[in-house]
């Protein structure tokens, strides 16, 4: 029986004999070039419908088996991580680059976070969010780790998620005021949740351990020097 293939970034699909692909497109952010590349590759190799996805990327679908490879080597892209135990996806807002009501620069700060993590092996799924604003069009709620633009700098939410138990995240810290100081909180979270001995969700984690005592193991006490990254949001 055929079942998915991570290590080639393919997921079986209903007929139980094709599969999907969906290039790595970091923060949905392409050129007419890789366009092109992609169509005639899709072409070339049947693919039967090709889709948008929640994760900024194009799926290819229908792929057969014996194809995926030369695929793959005729594209010369990443695979977007799509399966398996690892960070999923960095969703990005067009930020200040582009959009008129973008407050930070979520495209810059979200392609460096997507250079760091994208595809990381860890204890569970994970997925990330950076909006530009407080309109939040990344969608920050309901991302393990979501960063928020504010006039005052950033915002950064932890826990949440979607899918079958959906979960809105907690406010982690507000008012972190470069990009370099945000990095440096994700890097806080992410090597927390590696050495935490837990293979649950970030949210569920969270609610088991409590939001004061995570915060304090990721922030410090208040009045610590580890917390003057930002300020830690009200209880």
């Amino acid at each position: 029986m055929k079942k998915d293939i991570p290590s080639k970034g393919a997921i079986l699909q209903r007929d139980r004999e094709t599969y999907a692909v969906a290039p790595h497109i970091p923060g949905g952010f392409t050129d007419t070039a890789t366009l092109r590349k992609l169509c005639d590759v899709a072409d070339k190799y049947g693919a039967r419908a090709l889709k948008l996805t929640s994760a900024q990327r194009i799926a290819l679908f229908g792929i057969e088996e014996a194809n995926i490879d030369p695929l793959w080597a005729e594209l010369a892209q990443q695979p977007g991580a799509a399966i398996g135990l690892c960070v999923r996806s960095i969703k990005i807002c067009p930020g200040t680059t582009w959009c008129k009501r973008g407050i930070q620069d979520s495209a810059a700060l979200g392609l460096k976070i997507d250079r760091l993590y994208h595809a990381m092996e860890l204890p569970n799924k994970m997925k990330m969010g950076v909006s530009g604003c407080m309109l939040s069009c990344a969608e920050v709620a309901v991302k393990d780790i979501g960063i928020m633009g504010t006039p005052k700098g950033w915002r950064i939410y932890i826990g949440g998620n979607a899918g079958a138990r959906p979960r809105l995240a907690d406010m982690l810290v507000d008012n972190v005021g470069s990009d370099d100081e945000v990095l440096a909180i994700i890097a806080r979270i992410i090597d927390w949740y590696k050495q935490s001995g837990s293979e649950q969700r970030l949210g569920r984690l969270i609610e088991q351990r409590g939001l004061e005592q995570v915060r304090e193991e990721l922030l410090g006490p208040p009045a610590s020097p580890s917390a003057a990254v930002g300020e830690p949001a009200p209880a």
